[in-house]
């Protein structure tokens, strides 16, 4: 097959992923009230190899999306645009979290992933050792991979769910997400562990513990220190950044920054979504975040469907059915580890009753991570077919139910009391009314301008929402557009400062209003204009 030949399917490939998701999407968002990433699974489930996708076409001499080898099974040009586009979903992602709400949850939702990944690792392998013939010890390496693929958390599927819905910043978001990476992490050193047991399983050979202890410190390591340092170097890596004068050339160089790190993390034996999500969530404190975001955009609404459409494109009904009541079993499991062991630890990090339910569900998607493990399982020896087709089910299952009851659960008050009544009475909030939404553009423009003069980091909390946060060191300001008013959300001991900077904008407009009173009359310029276009023809 030449090189022309395989462009031309890709393309086509392309052209049917595109459509259908983003049609499929709208479909399940606008009448069936769903999330879109649920309408965009559905259209790779319906596209796919295993479906619609293997009929033969003649025009191409074959079908559009041919069953390719091994454990993926859409062929590795499609499956690399897929890559790409979770590391953007993650370094948007990271882009968008508030980081010191991620570093003031970050204890919580490491206790709370860990929780997840106990519960879940010991429902799984006791469920292998209950119901699956042939499997009698909680060491079995069938056990132990079934144990480790419990453990797995889409972070890819819940961050596009909490970015929907406008809580990637919220007290839950963040924790699920800083328990979603330490997910990710751990699932990686448990996978390590669980092939390097089946591997000696039977030859009598002892167990390499200490390639699996390098495997797992370098994976820690990696994943600490790229974090740590991310969070220092940030803010100098964008001035540096600055110097080119291009917000362009800065969003396409930090977007090259995300996809180098995400190479050294799959190198470090992590997922390339951490290394994405570090890299974003490292920027996210500059007052370049909001810019690069809104450039990326375009990217982002193109690529992100893409991806969901081919992990759709993944489920293989036809292996789901030797294995189907074993797997219903192993899915319930699954999915109970995931609410018990993150939704019970919540309720001792300060979450109520709601909180603990946002976290359980937030924690329940699978997707990339799951078809990482389970295809490293099925190269490696560790399980076969039939648990493959497991492992694909348990993904159906939980991506299905997960997107509409995280969204549900969304639904009411708040899930984590952030603050005391005495610092809730400590808000100050200046409100300010105008004339016309274009002297508010204007004001809140030159009021930013003035922050950023003052080095305070601005990002915008939303890219289809004017609200803004102001931050330095331990200044913390909200701005919020609503209508044709200015509302500053501050403490009290920062409200002078917020006032000071308010005068001080009020009264450039002041001056620029008297300028432009002092100029001639518009109708007066248009007639000046009009006769100078008259004089110029003749």
């Amino acid at each position: 097959m030449n090189m022309t030949h395989l462009m031309t399917v890709l393309v086509l490939q392309l052209a049917m992923v595109v459509i259908s998701a983003r049609l499929v999407g709208y479909l399940f968002s606008t009448y069936l009230k769903q999330p879109k990433v649920l309408g965009e699974l559905v259209a790779g489930m319906i596209i796919g190899p295993y479906a619609l996708g293997r009929i033969h076409i003649p025009m191409i001499h074959g079908p559009l999306f041919s069953l390719a080898e091994g454990a993926i099974p859409v062929s590795p040009e499609l499956y690399g645009f897929a890559m790409v586009a979770s590391i953007i979903l993650l370094f948007l992602s990271g882009l968008e979290t508030d980081l010191p709400t991620f570093l003031k949850f970050s204890l919580r939702g490491s206790v709370i992933g860990l929780g997840g990944v106990v519960f879940s690792f010991v429902l799984g392998d006791l469920t292998a050792v209950l119901f699956l013939p042939g499997v009698n010890s909680f060491m079995n390496p069938e056990a132990l991979f079934l144990g480790t693929l419990s453990t797995a958390t889409s972070v890819g599927i819940t961050a596009r769910i909490l970015s929907e819905k406008r809580k990637l910043s919220s007290p839950e978001g963040v924790t699920i997400l800083a328990a979603a990476v330490l997910d990710d992490v751990v699932g990686i050193v448990l996978l390590a562990i669980v092939v390097g047991i089946s591997k000696v399983s039977g030859s009598g050979e002892h167990i390499p513990w200490k390639h699996i202890g390098f495997v797992a410190a370098k994976a820690f390591g990696f994943w600490i220190i790229f974090t740590v340092l991310g969070i220092i170097f940030g803010p100098r890596i964008t001035r540096r950044m600055k110097q080119f004068r291009s917000m362009e050339m800065i969003a396409s160089l930090s977007f090259g920054l995300a996809l180098f790190f995400s190479g050294l993390a799959e190198m470090a034996g992590l997922a390339m979504i951490i290394g994405a999500y570090v890299t974003g969530l490292s920027l996210s404190q500059t007052d370049m975040a909001h810019e690069i975001r809104t450039r990326l955009k375009g990217i982002y609404d193109f690529f992100v469907p893409v991806f969901f459409c081919v992990m759709g494109m993944m489920v293989d009904f036809a292996a789901i059915k030797p294995v189907f009541f074993f797997g219903l079993i192993y899915t319930f499991a699954a999915i109970l580890g995931k609410l018990l062991g993150c939704g019970l630890p919540s309720l001792t990090m300060g979450f109520n009753l709601k909180g603990a339910a946002r976290i359980g569900a937030g924690m329940l998607p699978r997707g990339e991570v799951t078809l990482i493990v389970a295809g490293i399982g099925l190269s490696s020896g560790a399980i076969g077919k039939d648990l493959f087709g497991i492992s694909i089910m348990t993904l159906l299952i939980a991506s299905v139910i997960a997107p509409p009851l995280l969204v549900k659960s969304f639904s009411g008050g708040p899930g984590f009391k952030s603050k005391s009544e005495k610092e809730k009475e400590d808000l100050h909030s200046i409100d300010l009314e105008f004339a016309s939404a274009r002297l508010v553009d204007f004001i809140k423009e030159q009021v930013l301008d003035g922050f950023r003069d003052e080095e305070f980091f601005i990002y915008q909390a939303d890219i289809s929402r004017p609200i803004f946060h102001i931050r330095k060191e331990q200044i913390s300001i909200t701005m919020i557009i609503e209508d044709n008013h200015i509302i500053m959300n501050m403490s009290s001991e920062d409200e002078l400062l917020v006032r000071l900077m308010l005068v001080e904008q009020l009264l450039t407009l002041k001056d620029l209003l008297s300028g432009l009173e002092s100029m001639k009359s518009p109708d007066t310029m248009g007639a000046d204009l009009i006769r100078g276009l008259f004089q110029n023809s003749d």
